[in-house]
């Protein structure tokens, strides 16, 4: 007696990756620390030394980056395969353009007073590196949730840093955080402000002192390739444009 034999085809079901996997939360904690955009990447300094004489402004500017670079990246993200190639930049300045535009309308219906402190400093947020190279390095080439987590830890990395910087530059060079005079609360009446934390002088300090912190702190090491290869491109550069043309 013949067996008939069966053969049943195996499916493999590939189990969805969980929203917040290993690799994911890698995508949201690293710039926070170990690839910081500020004190890593060094990247939007102009931001980080022009804002932060004061906490409250630097509040608002970090919730108005942290804004626009998360629905910039879902929504360049979600469109990714639409965007012709030549003008991709284009496309991605538009989308931060107008997002911009949005929070500083807002700023200027409730909360005007902020609005002419930050000035012209909202529309910067338009040419602020990290937003645009995160686009082009990420939300370009991957799907929206991951897009957004890379966001979110790229601009809340940024946010941090310019933080930090405006609480010191505020407590050492006006003695008060958010306007609150800490040193008189605390009886010491006398307390010397320096006046250099409040230039932008103060902020390089902070900032370097942080990035030391961090960098030791982490093992950090800039890579002497790139340094070696750097100088060379200098030296080329120099020497071509000084050497004596032939008539």
């Amino acid at each position: 007696m013949s067996t008939e034999i069966q053969e049943k085809e195996v499916v493999k079901i590939k189990q969805s990756e969980s929203l917040i996997s290993k690799r994911r939360r890698k995508i949201l904690v690293d710039p926070l620390d170990d690839n910081n955009p500020i004190s890593i990447q060094v990247l939007g300094i102009c931001s980080a030394l022009a804002v932060t004489i004061k906490l409250e402004p630097t509040i608002v500017m970090s919730i108005s980056v942290v804004f626009v670079m998360i629905f910039s990246s879902l929504i360049t993200s979600m469109i990714r395969n639409y965007i012709p190639v030549r003008v991709r930049i284009i496309v991605q300045l538009a989308i931060i353009a107008t997002l911009v535009t949005l929070v500083s309308e807002f700023l200027k219906a409730f909360n005007y007073e902020m609005f002419k402190v930050l000035g012209a400093f909202v529309g910067l947020i338009i040419t602020n590196c990290i937003i645009l190279g995160r686009l082009e390095a990420y939300a370009m080439g991957n799907k929206p949730y991951d897009s957004v987590l890379d966001a979110l830890g790229s601009s809340v990395g940024y946010a941090w840093i310019i933080l930090v910087v405006a609480f010191f530059r505020e407590l050492l060079g006006s003695g008060s955080i958010l306007g609150w005079k800490v040193f008189e609360a605390v009886g010491w009446d006398t307390f010397p402000t320096n006046g250099l934390f409040v230039d932008s002088i103060g902020a390089f300090i902070i900032l370097g002192l942080l990035i030391w912190a961090q960098r030791t702190r982490n093992g950090y090491i800039e890579n002497k390739n790139k340094i070696r290869d750097l100088l060379n491109i200098v030296t080329v550069s120099y020497t071509h444009l000084t050497l004596p043309t032939k008539d």
